[in-house]
C-alpha cells in the first residue's frame, strides 16, 4: 500500500481492506507480536498544523517526526514535558519517531515522575477507526469531559483501535539551569531509599534514575533555585556517600542505551518499593536499570532460553501487580510468547469489547498486543 498523505487517503484504505492492516508511522516502535497484514503507512501526514507558544498549544499530524516537533518548541524555548523515549536506537530502526507512535504507545520518560505522562498532555486527537470513520475527540485546552475520553484511550492503545492522524499537545517552557547529581556504589535496595528520599523532599526532582551502580537525580529550573535546591539535597542524602553535581545525559536514561546491545530487552512496571525483589528475581545473567525511582525497570538479556526468561519475568511481576512488556526480542520468541502483560480477565474482556467497538472487522494491528 502506497505512503498515506491525507486523513481521507486513510480512511479509504480502511474501508477497502480486505484483510489485517499493519498500521506504520515513522516504524521505529515494532513491539509487540509481529502483525502479519498490508502496511498502512501514515508517515506521510507529516507537519506542525498549529503552534500558539502563547497558550502552551501545538497540533501536529500524527506523522510529523518528533524532532520536527521538538525543534519547533525549541524556537520558542518551550519543549515536550513528558520527554518522549527513542526506541531506534535499541531496535536498530532507520526511521524516525513520530508524534502519532509516541501517542499512539505513551511513549514517557524520566520526567514522568514529575511531569506526567504523554497522555496527560494530549489535549485531543483526530483517528480514522476500523470502520472508516473519521472521530474527532478533545480539543485544545485541558477539560472535563462526559463519556469515553477518547484522547486518553487512544493513548497506550498502540494502534489497535483507530489510525491517529492528528494530535494536540499541551507544552510547557523550557528551563534555564539543569543539575544532576550521581551517588556511586549503591545496590538496588539502597538507590530505591536515596532515590524514594530525594523525591520525597520539597526540591523537586525532575529525574531519578539508577543506572551502573549509580543513583542519577536530575533538577531543573531558574539557575539560582537549582543550585539551592541541590545543596539541600546533598545535606540530605550525604549518608548515602558522596555525591558529585555533574551535566549528565539524560538520553541514557530515557532510552535504556546500556542495553541496546542485549538481544531481548523488557520494560517492567512496578512499585518502586518492589523494584528491587523484581531485579532479584530476573533471570540469571541480566541486567538492569531503574528510572521512575524504581518504578520503571529496564532489563536486558543476552543469550540463554529468551522464551522462559519472558515467562518467568511475567510471573514474578504478576504476582506484584505489576507489568513487563517484551521491548526487543527474536521475532520468533514475540511470535510465540504474549508480549505484553497478560491481562486479568475482566480487563481482558473490557479490552475486547472496546476493540470490537472500535475496530469490528478486527483489521487494525490484530494481534499485536492480544492473541
Amino acid at each position: 500500500m502506497s505512503k498515506m498523505k491525507t486523513e481521507d487517503e486513510v480512511a479509504t484504505a480502511v474501508v477497502g481492506a480486505s484483510g489485517p492492516l499493519a498500521v506504520r508511522g515513522g516504524g521505529t516502535r515494532s513491539v509487540g507480536r509481529p502483525v502479519v497484514g498490508e502496511v498502512l503507512d501514515v508517515s506521510g501526514l507529516s507537519g506542525v498544523t498549529l503552534y500558539e507558544p502563547g497558550a502552551l498549544t501545538l497540533v501536529a499530524q500524527a506523522g510529523t517526526p518528533v524532532a520536527e516537533i521538538e525543534k519547533t518548541l525549541a524556537a520558542e524555548n518551550q519543549r515536550l514535558a513528558f520527554e518522549p523515549y527513542d526506541l531506534t536506537g535499541m531496535l536498530g530502526t532507520p526511521g524516525a519517531s513520530t508524534i502519532g507512535g509516541v501517542i499512539a504507545t505513551n511513549a514517557s520518560g524520566p520526567r514522568r515522575i514529575m511531569a506526567g505522562a504523554a497522555r496527560d498532555f494530549a489535549l485531543g486527537v483526530r483517528f480514522v477507526d476500523g470502520a472508516g470513520q473519521v472521530i474527532k475527540n478533545g480539543g485544545r485546552v485541558m477539560k472535563n469531559v462526559t463519556g469515553y475520553d477518547l484522547v486518553k484511550l487512544m493513548c497506550g492503545s498502540w494502534g489497535t483501535l483507530g489510525v491517529l492522524t492528528e494530535v494536540s499537545l499541551k507544552v510547557l517552557p523550557g528551563v534555564e539551569a539543569v543539575t544532576t547529581l550521581v551517588i556511586n556504589g549503591l545496590d538496588p535496595a539502597r538507590a530505591v531509599d536515596a532515590m524514594s528520599r530525594a523525591l520525597a523532599s520539597p526540591f523537586e526532582v525532575s529525574g531519578a534514575a539508577w543506572t551502573g551502580g549509580q543513583v542519577w537525580l536530575r533538577l531543573e529550573g531558574f539557575e539560582s533555585s537549582v543550585a539551592y535546591r541541590a545543596g539541600e539535597l546533598k545535606t540530605l542524602l550525604s549518608s548515602f556517600g558522596d555525591i558529585v553535581e555533574t551535566d549528565a545525559d539524560w538520553r541514557i536514561v530515557r532510552d535504556a542505551a546500556p542495553l541496546h546491545g542485549a538481544e531481548a530487552v523488557w520494560r517492567i512496571s512496578v512499585k518502586p518499593s518492589d523494584g528491587p525483589a523484581v531485579i532479584g528475581a530476573l533471570p540469571d545473567g541480566c541486567d538492569a536499570m531503574m528510572d521512575w525511582g524504581g518504578g520503571l525497570i529496564w532489563a536486558g538479556l543476552s543469550g540463554g532460553d529468551i522464551a522462559a526468561a519472558h515467562t518467568g519475568v511475567q510471573a514474578a511481576v504478576a504476582g506484584l501487580g505489576g507489568h513487563a512488556t517484551m521491548i526487543k526480542g527474536p521475532e520468533a520468541v514475540r511470535t510465540a510468547v504474549p508480549v505484553f502483560q497478560p491481562e486479568a480477565p475482566g480487563v481482558a474482556a473490557l479490552s475486547a469489547s472496546l476493540r470490537q467497538r472500535f475496530d469490528p472487522k478486527g483489521i487494525l494491528n490484530p494481534g499485536l498486543m492480544a492473541a
